[in-house]
């Protein structure tokens, strides 16, 4: 079976979709990965039967780009024959899908992670809604990465019902157990590894994993953090993830402005290995204004930290509120902090929150079982 799965930027295909189109590849399909370019794409490791080809799909709306995009994507798809193109991404999930119809693929997918029109207005938001609505016209099947995904986009008008599932009980290529295991740190491990990121060894540490992004809610974050400061809680808060403009997006925020020099609020960039900061993290932060489903709280739940996020779509599938974190109001920092102030006032409760993350993530969210689900998917779509 030839695979082709596509996504605007390498980041997503690095952060989201490499243990699936690896063991797509382990298990005898030929797969080729069509993204923009990016450095995360050297970290998969390609081989005969894995392989990547560059085309630049751009993220914001440029119609001679497009255009070009369209035209690689055609001649991409007729060279190769795929029987199955795999979308993800906006931009990528438009253009593959009217290319691949185009060259006459038999079955094509798309995957939804999130739709950028829900914080958009005026022609922006309905041209971005109308791309969407082609997504599910044109594509064979289409899948959310969360039950109350699917749940909106059939609500708004997106997609017909019968057109689009769910993989279990969400996410995108599940996570990795083997590489998010909590364990316990001795203390003087602790303490150094806390120390290499200029955290005080007693301090409690609030983590949020992602692009910096106003989208993401990073502005009532730093605003909560810091009013928890100011009510005399010894905390520190890790930012890690690349800056929207260096994963091939357009600078939204400026870190810099709403930092102002505070010294326990760490911005690190973007790092390979998030489950290094994830082991010395007692809470995990997401306060977007949408998701998909939320990918990184699950990361966090593997090792054992609860989460604190917003009440949205995707995330109240990502999170069980009270049981293995807390849900607040989107664009609430009051909700931010009286959550903080919870979990940092009842460490025993904290912990418990932790541990059923973790119990949940190994019931429904192993890599191995959805990328079996997934790879079924695509044995009964190519019988059909």
């Amino acid at each position: 079976m030839k695979i082709c799965r596509t996504a605007t930027v390498s980041y997503y295909v690095k952060n989201h979709l490499k243990s699936q189109v690896e063991y797509m590849r382990d298990i005898g399909m030929d797969v080729v990965i069509v993204s923009s370019y990016g450095p995360e794409i050297h970290q998969i490791k390609m081989d005969d039967r894995l392989k990547y080809e560059e085309i630049e799909i751009a993220r914001q709306i440029d119609p001679l780009k497009d255009v070009v995009t369209l035209f690689k994507l055609v001649r991409l798809f007729k060279k190769h024959k795929f029987d199955i193109v795999h979308s993800a991404t906006p931009k990528a999930g438009l253009l593959s899908a009217i290319a691949a119809l185009v060259a006459g693929v038999p079955v094509r997918l798309h995957t939804w992670t999130g739709q950028p029109w829900v914080t958009l207005t005026g022609m922006k938001k309905n041209i971005t809604m109308l791309a969407d609505k082609l997504i599910g016209l044109l594509n064979t099947r289409c899948y959310a990465d969360s039950p109350s995904q699917r749940e909106f986009l059939i609500q708004t008008k997106i997609v017909s019902p019968k057109k689009i599932k769910v993989i279990h009980k969400g996410s995108i290529s599940g996570i990795d157990l083997e590489r998010f295991i909590p364990f316990e740190l001795d203390m003087e491990e602790k303490s150094l590894r806390k120390e290499k990121s200029g955290i005080d060894r007693k301090s409690k540490v609030i983590t949020f994993i992602g692009r910096m992004n106003k989208d993401k809610g990073i502005v009532e974050l730093i605003y909560a953090f810091k009013e928890i400061l100011k009510q005399g809680y010894d905390c520190d808060l890790l930012l890690i993830g690349p800056l929207d403009q260096d994963s091939d997006g357009v600078a939204t925020l400026s870190l810099d402005q709403y930092i102002n020099g505070c010294s326990k609020i760490h911005y690190l960039g973007y790092k390979k290995e998030p489950e290094y900061y994830l082991s010395i993290s007692d809470i995990y932060c997401m306060p977007s204004y949408r998701e998909g489903f939320g990918t990184t709280v699950i990361e966090a739940a593997a090792m054992g930290v609860p989460a604190v996020g917003t009440r949205i779509v995707g995330l109240v599938d990502a999170i069980e509120d009270e049981k293995t974190g807390l849900l607040v109001q989107v664009k609430s920092i009051e909700g931010l902090v009286d959550a903080f102030k919870r979990l940092l006032d009842n460490p025993e409760e904290m912990v418990k929150m932790g541990q059923r993350a973790r119990q949940r993530c190994v019931e429904n969210f192993d890599k191995n079982m959805i990328n079996q689900l997934v790879a079924l998917e695509y044995l009964e779509l190519r019988k059909d």
